[in-house]
């Protein structure tokens, strides 16, 4: 049993050398992503970014993201999720610093670390992902202890002048990347491939093809996954908005479209979905 499990800590760590395919995903925690090692490109919005051995990325979790590693490659990579809320509450006086800083103001960052901030950062890393898989009070604590810690470090490397290390990519992405940039600009219209094709100057079977061999899905499964991401967003931030008026904001046709779907990506229903959220936010709404 997990601290997760045991104490409801609305907090997981944990480090994984098995390639998944979670595809694109959103979520409500903040996220901290260690790439070890292998060979990885992650796609966050409309950026690819290319990693290497001691790339760290600070996520507000909002923004749809993919790892797509090599499967022929060893995938190790060490990732953090919390709530945002849960944590501010454990950052007032006699704490001076807003430790947050960094995923608020930076959004989502690739950093390379150089050794001697790997030689800092990693060691703890690994305690909380040791300390997470317990179950006691002393190993809860520590936990707590060792986070904090983190993100004292991460504050620390924030606030040194950030270098650009994003590799120039080939015309392959770069198209990619215009239209995810296009889909995030226009995901609440009606959008068929004729328009993309006529926008983008290129074939649409091409684009297809591109598309899924960058991102490993269709431009279809990205757009219902962006509109499906924005409701959860909406059904959490706006309780007082319909279902039926957050389908259409979000551009589907139909609402028992949106709702099929929604269940598809999710597994909730949209309105559990909600019930759920609202649940989450009570224990820490005092905070």
């Amino acid at each position: 049993m997990s601290l997760f499990e045991h104490f409801h800590l609305p907090m997981t760590a944990g480090c994984s050398n098995t390639p998944i395919n979670i595809g694109f995903h959103s979520h409500l925690e903040y996220e901290i992503y260690y790439f070890h090692t292998g060979k990885c490109h992650y796609i966050i919005g409309d950026k690819i970014h290319y990693l290497r051995p001691g790339d760290l990325i600070l996520m507000n979790g909002m923004t749809l993201h993919c790892p797509i590693a090599d499967p022929n490659s060893e995938y190790r990579r060490t990732v953090v999720h919390f709530d945002p809320q849960f944590v501010q509450g454990l950052l007032r006086p006699p704490f001076n610093l807003h430790l947050l800083r960094p995923f608020e103001e930076l959004h989502n960052v690739c950093i390379s670390l150089g050794p001697e901030e790997q030689s800092r950062i990693e060691p703890i890393l690994t305690r909380m992902c040791q300390l997470f898989q317990q179950s006691d009070p002393l190993s809860h604590d520590r936990f707590l202890v060792q986070f904090l810690a983190l993100l004292t470090e991460l504050y620390e490397i924030s606030t040194r002048p950030l270098v650009n290390k994003t590799i120039s990519p080939g015309i392959k992405e770069q198209n990619v990347q215009r239209l995810i940039s296009y889909l995030e600009q226009h995901y609440t219209e009606d959008i068929d491939l004729e328009e993309i094709s006529h926008y983008m100057h290129l074939n649409k079977y091409h684009l297809v093809k591109i598309f899924k061999e960058i991102t490993g899905i269709t431009i279809f499964a990205f757009l219902y996954q962006r509109r499906i991401n924005q409701a959860k967003v909406m059904l959490t931030l706006t309780p007082n908005k319909s279902i039926t008026e957050i389908a259409y904001e979000v551009g589907f046709k139909y609402p028992s479209h949106f709702s099929r779907l929604f269940k598809a990506y999710t597994g909730s229903a949209p309105d559990t979905f909600r019930k759920k959220q609202s649940e989450w936010k009570d224990p820490f709404s005092g905070m």
